[in-house]
């Protein structure tokens, strides 16, 4: 079994056109396919958006009886399946499934004019699938004779790719779903870290596949800490699931005032964290007044430097939110940024004249 990488994010939601409006008014996608009743989907809506190399389905249940309705009663909106891009769908069921994965959907091919794919499913974390995906012929073809392609309209691709998936999991089930995937999927792990800052701590490993083309970040509350958002994530979704979708860009100053000037929402940074920015990370090659306007992140690894930016979340229950990441060299996911984050907080309240009490919001997002 070989996973190519990621062919696709599949969010389900309780509007999939109002859904659909806000990513692609706001994140820049665009249209790239439909289904639903008049395709042969009963019960449900979907609409898939492209930008990049990043394709992303939502999917509304019109029945109280899909899946999807029972997942956004439970959880909210939320990425419901990662769907894995393999050379053999059927093999890599089979294969998943003996090595002790929960077998969901067998493999089932859709076959079009040009294109064949085969799907089959199995279980991932909390509710959300893995979908298996193999793709022959046009590749355009999302789901033939289901899923009706639409012209791929005219627009500036400012995120590239699914640069990993950030997941929380319920205290004492980190090294379980670590060995999980390392034993199932073969992934590896590659990141290890305890993260602790202002009374809040959490647990932190990174799991990849072996094409490095997969990464999730694993999040788990340390529960001799003072409760933080990893809790409160856990609480608000109710149980495991992806907290936020990290996209790579290649130009992080320029996405983010693009997606700022159309209505997208990002977390602040104290003025104070860009005070003793370049003794920290060295020397950066980006305006430093314009990376402190848009409250961009800069952290560093022995590999070199990423910034990084952390959208609010687009949900009533806070809980799914955005990160845009540009790797310039560096591997790691800006950990360093957490204490960053606190210490300027603490400045910036420092010269208010008031006590520090919290972290700054946005710090701990800033470890994934």
């Amino acid at each position: 079994m070989h996973i190519n990488g990621i062919d696709h994010v599949e969010l389900y939601v309780g509007d999939a056109r109002q859904a659909a409006f806000y990513f692609g008014t706001a994140v820049g996608f665009r249209p790239r396919g439909q289904g639903g009743p008049e395709t042969g989907l009963a019960d449900q809506r979907s609409l898939l958006l492209a930008q990049g190399g990043i394709r992303m389905l939502l999917t509304s249940g019109l029945t109280a009886e899909h899946p999807a309705s029972a997942y956004v009663q439970r959880h909210g909106d939320g990425i419901a399946v990662l769907a894995l891009e393999v050379d053999d769908a059927a093999g890599a069921y089979a294969e998943l499934v003996a090595r002790g994965a929960t077998g969901v959907t067998p493999p089932r091919t859709w076959t079009g004019a040009d294109a064949e794919v085969v799907v089959a499913e199995v279980g991932g974390f909390g509710d959300v699938l893995h979908r298996l995906v193999e793709r022959r012929g046009d590749r355009d073809a999302f789901l033939p004779g289901v899923i009706e392609a639409l012209p791929a309209g005219a627009g500036d691709d400012l995120l590239a790719e699914i640069d990993h998936l950030a997941v929380c999991v319920p205290p004492g089930q980190l090294d379980e779903t670590v060995g999980h995937y390392e034993k199932v999927f073969g992934f590896a792990q590659i990141f290890t870290e305890h993260i602790e800052v202002a009374g809040q701590a959490m647990n932190s490993k990174v799991v990849q596949s072996p094409s490095e083309r997969v990464t999730l970040v694993l999040l788990e509350p340390d529960t001799g800490a003072r409760p933080g958002q990893i809790e409160d994530f856990l609480r608000w979704h109710a149980g495991a699931g992806v907290q936020h979708l990290g996209l790579r860009t290649d130009d992080i100053v320029t996405a983010v005032g693009a997606l700022a000037g159309r209505g997208v929402r990002f977390a602040g940074t104290p003025a104070t964290y860009y005070d003793d920015l370049e003794a920290r990370v060295g020397k950066i090659d980006a305006p430093l007044d314009r990376l402190r306007d848009l409250s961009i992140l800069v952290d560093s690894d022995h590999g070199g430097q990423l910034l990084q930016i952390f959208t609010e979340s687009m949900h009533v229950r806070r809980t799914l939110f955005l990160e845009l990441i540009e790797r310039r060299g560096a591997r790691t996911f800006g950990s360093g940024n957490i204490k960053a984050l606190y210490e300027a907080k603490e400045r910036e309240l420092a010269a208010a004249g008031a006590t520090p009490t919290v972290a700054a919001g946005t710090a701990g997002g800033a470890g994934a």
